[in-house]
């Protein structure tokens, strides 16, 4: 893992990983469409959607090296909703399964289930932990939860859109969080 994965000079291009080029692909416009959309201030004063999703990201990789809580800090649904919602009416309070339905095919049913449930602590906190006291799905949710709430920063160094999805595909890590069928064997 990369120790200051947002400091890092090295560049993009490097980082790119052949064999998920198409994943890379697929998924690039999908965060990139997230720059420029605004969020509610009093709850986000770091300013857009992208930029948010990039520092709860930054967060993820300097506590955890877990590749499916990578993926899920950084394609957590309300901000992956927002791509969802910029070609649709607002998808409304179901926007987490919205976002985690993107995720769809491309990533491990874990990583859907934490990104369609990460907002479930805000908003049945008890409810959730209650239903959830036995289950290690509770402390990923925590996990989550502490992160989106630190990505609330103005003016933070974080990495680049590019580098970040890159971070998620690098072989060894993207294993961990790609659905079985986008994982490619060594002999491809």
């Amino acid at each position: 893992m990369d120790e200051d994965l947002a400091g890092s000079s090295e560049p993009c291009a490097l980082r790119s990983v052949p064999m998920y080029d198409d994943i890379f692909a697929r998924l690039l416009p999908l965060l990139q469409r997230l720059e420029g959309v605004a969020q509610d201030p009093r709850f986000h004063p770091e300013g857009d959607a992208l930029y948010h999703s990039l520092q709860v990201f930054s967060f993820a990789t300097r506590e955890s090296d877990e590749p499916r809580l990578l993926a899920a800090a950084l394609f957590t649904a309300d901000r992956v909703c927002a791509v969802h919602d910029l070609g649709k009416a607002a998808a409304g309070d179901d926007h987490a399964a919205a976002g985690a339905a993107l995720l769809e095919g491309i990533a491990q049913p874990s990583v859907c289930w934490l990104v369609t449930h990460h907002l479930d602590l805000l908003k049945r906190g008890r409810e959730t932990r209650q239903r959830l006291h036995d289950d290690p799905r509770l402390r990923e949710l925590e996990q989550l939860r502490a992160w989106d709430l630190k990505g609330r920063e103005r003016h933070v160094h974080v990495p680049d859109v590019e580098r970040a999805l890159g971070a998620i595909l690098e072989p060894g890590r993207a294993e961990g969080w790609l659905a079985e069928s986008n994982v490619l064997d060594d002999e491809t």
